[in-house]
């Protein structure tokens, strides 16, 4: 059995988005596929994590205010780092 990979971050923690965050389809009330939801620097804060057993990676559910979306480590880093 493979131990399920430690997440990076930690709930509550504030971070910002890495990279643009479009949906990508996973959001059915969201107008259409492909719409810009995050701009890359956006602010959030991890409100759950997840674990993906497939992938074997942590999957980490963010409040970007406008929207809550689950997301990478790749594609959030932490909002201390951003600031610097």
């Amino acid at each position: 059995m493979i131990e399920a990979r430690e997440p990076k971050y930690q709930w509550g923690q504030p971070v910002v988005a890495a990279i643009d965050l479009y949906n990508d389809g996973s959001l059915p009330d969201a107008p259409q596929e492909d719409i810009l939801l995050v701009v890359a620097g956006g602010p959030g804060e991890i409100v759950q994590i997840g674990h993906h057993d497939e992938a074997n990676v942590p999957i980490y559910l963010v409040d970007f205010g406008v929207v809550v979306l689950g997301c990478l480590e790749e594609e959030i880093a932490p909002m201390a780092e951003a600031l610097a």
